[in-house]
């Protein structure tokens, strides 16, 4: 299990790098893929986890289904207590957006509103290599969002409306 990184880390504002596909389901992504499960895990309130966040500045991020529900998995990868994105792609964001709160294991105590697209449509690859394609709304679709910035090095707090703190033992991370 890593520790997650925080702000002032320069690898959270590094752009990702992309994963060869052929080199997906290779013991190195596997092995990094396991560890980000088991770091996310340990977190109670986390609902996900970019690898720039654990110190890696690959393109890969999760979703657990502790907060987006295993049905939501089904639909996602059909399997697994995480979502896996592997070489992420917004390819579409609808034009309506919303105030959203968020906040960030890698920002822990701050959050903020932020605007995002209400819809968005993300291509990807699994811990297999099969290349998917998924749109959602709502809390997922802000998540598609905040975890593609993290790998372009970009965080929440760049873009926050409002911005406020939360003690450390009231906190629910995003």
């Amino acid at each position: 299990m890593s520790k997650i990184v925080q702000i002032g880390d320069t690898v959270l504002r590094q752009v990702a790098e992309e994963i060869p596909v052929s080199d997906i389901t290779g013991t190195k992504i596997q092995r990094i893929l396991k560890d980000m499960k088991d770091t996310l895990d340990a977190e109670p309130d986390g609902a996900a986890l970019a690898a720039p966040q654990i110190g890696l500045p690959l393109r890969i991020f999760i979703l657990s289904t502790k907060v987006f529900g295993p049905e939501s998995a089904h639909a996602i990868v059909g399997r697994d207590s995480h979502y896996v994105f592997i070489n992420p792609v917004i390819v579409k964001k609808s034009g309506k957006k919303t105030l959203m709160d968020e906040g960030c294991l890698s920002v822990r105590g701050k959050y903020g509103n932020i605007k995002r697209s209400t819809h968005a449509t993300i291509e990807a690859y699994d811990e297999r290599g099969v290349k998917f394609r998924r749109g959602s709304g709502g809390l997922l679709a802000q998540a598609f969002q905040h975890e593609c910035d993290h790998l372009e090095g970009k965080l929440f707090i760049d873009r926050a409306l409002d911005m406020w703190h939360v003690k450390q033992s009231d906190q629910t991370d995003d």
